[in-house]
């Protein structure tokens, strides 16, 4: 595990994935690119191809339509691109937060690079919190992300991180994530997105209410289990009595566990016998007990991937519940 932890930094207590290394507080964006594993350039070449190969000879022709992104310090391929494909630097992550940092008191507070430097992302936190009963504090993050092989366009993603779980869940009102996308065929402009995300980071005060309103939502074994069947399985098959598992029957005990008192912060006033606690069950499972490779691809499903998928399901389905 030793080069994931090379390959990104964090301030404060050990972020939820564990993995980093260690900075003071406030420092600059070239310390913290340095050490997340974000001081080197994408650089980009042609693409070649060798034909009418006989014995170690061949000609070399080129594809004008596509490129080759590859890492400026290890010289390592990340992927093939159009030639239309707008490039977002590792240091352009960091860069967007300078003024909010700054000016706006954010302070970031982890950043690093996934599968070798296709993916990279920092998160900061926004001095936005709420403590739900029984001192359930929950605060504000907005999370910007970016890929350099068509996975993930960049991102802005404002986010709740709950303090006694470290569980991360994506901001959403109205059934609808509040993250501003920039797509890969767009050059990406970090103060346009600012302005638009000030819309998105004003929606803070609704979500929390709503996710008060979940604490405020006593929950029936009955209800529970629906619940937890709704998010973890399929029930729009053909016999909706019959659910197809979307995950195996190891999830479902183990989401019931954390539900029933194994979680952290389960037995607090807010979560306890609520639809807060059911929803909390689910991201606790998603972001530290789902089965993963190795604690990268759990970050990037957390984030990116399934896991973030069954994170808004959970959602989704904790405020019909409450609703």
């Amino acid at each position: 595990m030793a080069h994931l932890v090379e390959q990104m930094a964090y301030v404060g207590q050990t972020p939820w994935h564990g993995l980093g290394n260690q900075l003071a507080p406030k420092q600059p964006l070239e310390v913290w690119a340095k050490q997340a594993g974000m001081d080197w350039q994408i650089h980009a070449s042609e693409v070649r191809f060798m034909a009418d190969q006989v014995g170690h000879l061949g000609t070399i022709h080129s594809f004008p339509e596509q490129k080759v992104l590859y890492r400026s310090d290890t010289k390592q391929a990340l992927s093939v691109v159009s030639t239309r494909y707008q490039v977002v630097q590792p240091f352009e992550v960091l860069e967007f937060y300078r003024d909010l940092t700054e000016i706006a008191g954010y302070q970031l507070e982890t950043a690093g690079v996934l599968k070798g430097g296709k993916k990279f992302w920092a998160l900061a936190k926004t001095g936005q919190s709420t403590a739900l009963k029984g001192n359930d504090v929950v605060h504000g993050y907005l999370l910007l992300a970016t890929s350099c092989d068509g996975t993930l366009a960049t991102t802005a993603t404002p986010t709740t991180i709950r303090v006694v779980c470290n569980n991360t869940l994506t901001i959403a009102v109205n059934g609808a994530t509040q993250a501003i996308k920039v797509p890969h065929s767009t050059k990406f402009d970090g103060q346009v997105v600012k302005q638009q995300m000030g819309v998105a980071v004003s929606q803070w005060d609704t979500f929390m209410y709503r996710m008060r309103t979940l604490s405020e939502r006593k929950v029936k074994t009955h209800e529970a289990m629906n619940y937890f069947l709704r998010v973890l399985c399929d029930t729009t098959a053909a016999n909706a009595h019959e659910p197809v598992m979307l995950s195996n029957e190891r999830a479902l005990k183990k989401v019931q566990s954390l539900y029933e008192g194994a979680g952290h912060g389960a037995d607090l006033e807010a979560a306890k016998g609520t639809a807060w606690g059911l929803l909390n069950a689910v991201t606790e499972y998603v972001d530290h007990e789902k089965r993963a490779r190795s604690l990268e691809h759990r970050i990037d499903s957390a984030w990116f991937g399934q896991g973030s998928i069954i994170k808004q399901k959970a959602l989704d389905a904790a405020l019909l519940l409450a609703a």
